[in-house]
């Protein structure tokens, strides 16, 4: 893995020829160096397995370059990228490719340039990152696997309740790792433990000393079933530092599969229901989060047209991305522009004040005669709320990827109540409902403006039965269909703890509390459709 240093001489050199070539107005050079490492858990009771996989690891290097290059009719902004070479010869190359693909865009202004001291805060982050990580022996890694494998089988075979149901199982022949009558079960352990390693360096005309980031995160992700039983139930865990890293998730998994055993179905209706973490985390991100997105306002593409500064929700919502806590995990020192990461308040008690945005998108919306009907304000007059703190080169798996664009990203977000209650409150106000605890194939229903999803809730999930968790819900039995705006509209209470939930192999991190919500559609699903899911 390339070092930082290397990176930053490669940039630095970089941009010096680039700088002196023909037709060249400014230019941006960009290197990063990735490691992902995968550990994979593929543990089955009843089917020989490995139980732990061989660590599987990709490397990536490379160098692009952002160029405004003169042309008979007007400024042409290009971009092009060069992998596994830092040398002129790979800028030489990196650069071609700019010139080539160059376009004409009227709503370009000029690359990244530094902003206002007045509007900057200054980052608390410095070496953040796990130094550890890149020098970690596979079997380090590997022992983290069992570890967490070790973890989950010992829930297993403690459950009390698990024990009670086993007298209706026949016994089969013992082997070395779970007894006969757990194996007659099915017992399934899938999962991941990953760990990220990310190094960028950019210079540019504008800001031509080069400066490096350099980032880790750690996360692990663990699905545990008892097949012959139809139950199923999860756990993730994510930091920064393999050291924060107890292997949790899998126990947790564990656990719930074993709550779930003998799970219920529901009938079709409009519930009380209380959304876990994982639920919170994803209506968020595939649903109402590109409706916060400044690109989205240029497009006309958000629900919240003309609405900044309005009531878009509960009066106890509070969401915001701060890229720059020392203590979260998806923070980063700056951007994949070069510019200071920081603190976007989104929604406070209820009311749009912030956007997310890259560069490109905060100058283009400053200049836009239609800036005021888009928005609903004078861009000019809240511009705090529209800085580009998450300009961000996202991977295709994770990392800061040389060859992809910048475009908005968002880090760390965070949701709060401006009252955050205990677990125990948010189930005594729901009453008799369903608790939601784990969806998937989450997606929006007639267009991102309209805010309605459909998904289906595939795991630790029960019935709420007199303000008390009460029986399982069988997984793969209940379909989401409701609106997003609605239900950010409906809410009756936030919990006061918030987890961190990942995409696989994402940098983003959304840090979710439980949210109690009213009004909330299921539909059950046909019997006949459970094993589709």
């Amino acid at each position: 893995m390339d070092s930082p240093q290397t990176l930053r001489v490669a940039v630095r050199d970089a941009l010096e020829y680039v700088s002196q070539q023909p037709g060249v107005i400014e230019a941006e050079v960009f290197a990063s160096a990735n490691a992902n490492v995968t550990l994979r858990l593929n543990y089955t009771s009843h089917i020989p397995c490995n139980g732990v996989e061989e660590p599987k690891s990709v490397e990536s290097s490379g160098i692009s370059v952002r160029a405004a290059f003169r042309s008979y009719e007007g400024t042409r902004i290009g971009v092009g990228s060069e992998p596994s070479d830092l040398t002129q010869s790979g800028v030489i190359r990196a650069l071609e490719k700019a010139r080539q693909g160059a376009v004409r865009d009227p709503d370009f202004e000029n690359l990244p340039r530094p902003l206002p001291s007045y509007l900057l805060t200054a980052s608390g982050l410095s070496e953040y990152h796990d130094p550890t990580l890149v020098r970690l022996r596979n079997s380090k890694l590997l022992a983290h696997g069992w570890n967490m494998l070790g973890q989950a089988l010992d829930v297993f075979q403690s459950s009390e309740d698990l024990l009670a149901t086993l007298e209706r199982f026949r016994s089969g022949q013992p082997d070395n790792s779970v007894p006969a009558h757990l194996r007659d079960l099915g017992l399934i352990l899938g999962g991941d433990l990953v760990l990220l390693h990310e190094r960028i360096a950019i210079a540019s005309t504008s800001m031509p000393q080069p400066r490096n980031d350099e980032s880790t995160l750690v996360m692990s992700f663990a699905t545990a079933m008892v097949e012959e039983m139809n139950a199923k139930g999860s756990g993730w865990s994510v930091s920064t530092h393999l050291a924060d890293f107890d292997g949790r998730s899998a126990a947790d998994a564990a656990q719930r599969a074993i709550a779930s055993v003998d799970g219920q179905r529901a009938p079709s209706g409009n519930y009380r229901v209380v959304l876990g973490p994982q639920p919170v985390a994803e209506l968020l991100e595939w649903i109402l989060l590109p409706g916060l997105y400044l690109d989205s306002f240029h497009a006309n593409a958000s629900p919240f047209m003309g609405r900044f500064g309005q009531q878009i929700g509960s009066d106890i919502l509070r969401l915001y991305d701060d890229g720059a806590s020392p203590g979260l995990a998806g923070s980063k020192a700056i951007t994949d522009e070069g510019m200071p990461t920081g603190r976007t308040d989104l929604i406070s008690d209820g009311r749009l004040v912030g956007l997310l945005a890259d560069y490109y998108n905060y100058r283009r919306i400053m200049r836009d005669r239609q800036g005021r009907q888009k928005l609903g304000v004078e861009p000019a007059t809240v511009e705090r709320g529209l800085l580009p703190r998450n300009g961000f080169r996202a991977g295709n798996g994770g990392g800061r990827d040389f060859a992809a664009h910048p475009s908005t990203v968002p880090t760390n977000l965070v949701i709060e109540g401006r009252e955050e209650l205990e677990r125990e409150e948010l189930l005594r106000r729901v009453g008799d409902g369903i608790y939601i605890g784990r969806i998937w194939y989450t997606y929006p229903v007639n267009g991102f403006t309209s805010g309605d999803f459909s998904g289906t809730v595939v795991g630790d999930s029960y019935v709420i039965r007199d303000g008390r968790l009460a029986e399982p819900i069988r997984p793969n039995t209940l379909r989401m269909n409701d609106n997003m705006l609605r239900v950010i509209n409906s809410i009756m209470g936030i919990g006061a703890e918030r987890t961190g939930t990942v995409r696989w192999s994402s940098d983003q991190v959304t840090w979710a509390p439980e949210i109690a919500v009213g009004n909330f559609g299921l539909e059950e699903i046909a019997e006949y459709m459970e094993n589709v899911f």
